[in-house]
């Protein structure tokens, strides 16, 4: 009898089991509830060392500290160049910008068609922001957008690229005034919370481009500077005083263990072409007006060149990742070779994205560099184009390469014509400071081959639907 009633007892237990099964959430929206938020803030043209945490002697920026220690600060992440709109073209679609004719900022008209490039990033091409759209995500995009002009009124909207909400500069239509990212973006956060929904956004930030646009109340925070090293403390501040109002947010909504948070930059600090620049005002017809290059006073933490350079200092900026639980709070990756080609794949899988059967992708997912279980050498080569003047100008040293290749740990430099190269073992020479060409002359013959062979794959110009309507005047 008693065997009977536990033979019975189980059997009602499976029973019940199973009835629970059957009330619970279906795999999609059991995947819905669970994919994590993903916050990727990226800076312009802010330098390596314009960190506290990375040595800044008077800069402060106690929030994105606060990241480094809750997170890793991966510090041999390189974009994909020195300027604005090929770096971030490459994030948004995981290829490098030279695929896309996208080789210097977008200007005006003239200017694009003077340098063979397009007037806005093909807004039919793969892109993050659709890919986690069609995912389930809510997406948005808050800060500087520059992947076409406000100088070119014809262009797409952000809008169309696959993002829900968006508020941007450097774009079509109503300019966003540059300090209202946070805000816009905790307000997204809330309603996605509210919606149940997990979250993408892009909180592109305006500081320390120029104009600098100083607030009386950072710059009373570092009174014994000079003006000009005031003016560029005080931006910087301000920045991360909004970034700290996001991570709080994040607090406050109980959203921080489920939310991956990066802090990057889309390229090295800019600089004075000449060694004294006037303090100056200057005026910029997307974000209004401030103080000029004069209080430009960024720091590379010592690697050669700076903004437009595809030396270091001009590609190697700050990566800090936090995401609680998952990726190591307090450590610091000095190894990892990540790329911004890389963000694409690694944020889709993160959201459990599929790319598309025929999307090729330059980048590779780093999802397991991010959580610190893998340190692999880089195997698939990395390439960066940009318009370089040969000889060097004297007053820009390290402004000469036109093209440069990292393959495993080798980084080869070359001018316009590749007559001219300089080779680095990059893993362990960040600073660039011993070329052993004549002693590997090998791997310079190879490496310059595969630059001639990915020259081959680049398209001789840009697609014409892709000009503005004022190109028909020229």
């Amino acid at each position: 009898m008693k065997k009977t009633n536990l033979f019975q007892l189980c059997f009602i237990f499976v029973v019940l089991l199973q009835g629970c099964k059957n009330e619970q959430p279906t795999a999609m929206d059991t995947k819905k509830d669970t994919k994590p938020n993903i916050v990727f803030i990226f800076a312009d043209d802010w330098g390596w060392g314009d960190l506290s945490a990375h040595g800044h002697p008077y800069v402060k920026t106690p929030n994105i500290d606060r990241l480094v220690k809750e997170g890793t600060d991966f510090q041999r992440f390189t974009v994909a160049s020195g300027v604005c709109s090929p770096s971030r073209a490459a994030v948004v679609t995981g290829q490098f910008p030279a695929r896309h004719n996208i080789d210097g900022h977008f200007a005006w008209v003239p200017s694009n068609a003077k340098r063979n490039m397009p007037d806005w990033l093909d807004n039919e091409t793969t892109l993050l922001p659709r890919l986690m759209q069609q995912s389930g995500y809510a997406t948005a995009h808050f800060g500087k957008w520059h992947l076409s002009n406000n100088m070119i009124p014809d262009s797409p909207s952000p809008g169309t690229y696959g993002y829900d909400t968006f508020g941007a500069f450097n774009s079509s239509g109503e300019q966003m005034p540059v300090h209202e990212d946070a805000a816009n973006a905790i307000a997204f956060i809330e309603e996605s919370k509210q919606e149940n929904k997990p979250f993408f956004i892009n909180l592109w930030v305006h500081e320390p481009h120029t104009p600098h646009h100083v607030v009386p109340k950072y710059q009373w925070r570092f009174p014994d500077l000079s003006e000009a090293d005031n003016i560029y403390a005080s931006v910087l501040s301000h920045a991360d005083d909004r970034i700290g109002e996001v991570l709080d947010a994040l607090d406050r909504l109980g959203l921080t263990d489920n939310t991956l948070v990066i802090f990057s930059s889309d390229n090295g600090p800019a600089r004075a072409a000449t060694k004294v620049e006037d303090l100056k005002l200057m005026f910029d017809s997307a974000t209004g007006a401030g103080f000029g290059v004069g209080a430009s006073k960024g720091i590379t933490g010592g690697r050669k060149g700076y903004k437009a350079s595809l030396f270091e200092g001009g590609i190697g900026v700050p990566f800090i990742a936090r995401w609680p639980g998952k990726i190591k709070a307090g450590a610091i990756d000095a190894v990892s070779l990540i790329s911004a080609v890389d963000l694409l794949p690694t944020f889709c899988e993160i959201g459990g994205v599929a790319l598309p059967t025929a999307y090729k992708p330059d980048g590779i997912s780093q999802v397991a560099t991010l959580l610190g279980e893998s340190y692999p050498l880089r195997t698939k080569p990395l390439f960066w184009k940009i318009g370089a003047s040969w000889p060097a100008n004297k007053n820009k040293p390290d402004h000469w390469v036109s093209y440069a290749v990292v393959d495993q740990k080798w980084k080869l430099t070359a001018n316009n014509d590749l007559s001219y190269v300089e080779l680095y073992d990059i893993t362990t020479d960040v600073y660039e400071q011993t070329d052993v060409k004549d002693t590997h002359t090998e791997i310079v013959k190879n490496l310059i081959a595969k630059i001639e062979d990915w020259q081959k794959t680049l398209p001789e110009q840009p697609d014409e639907k892709l000009f503005s309507k004022e190109r028909q005047s020229l």
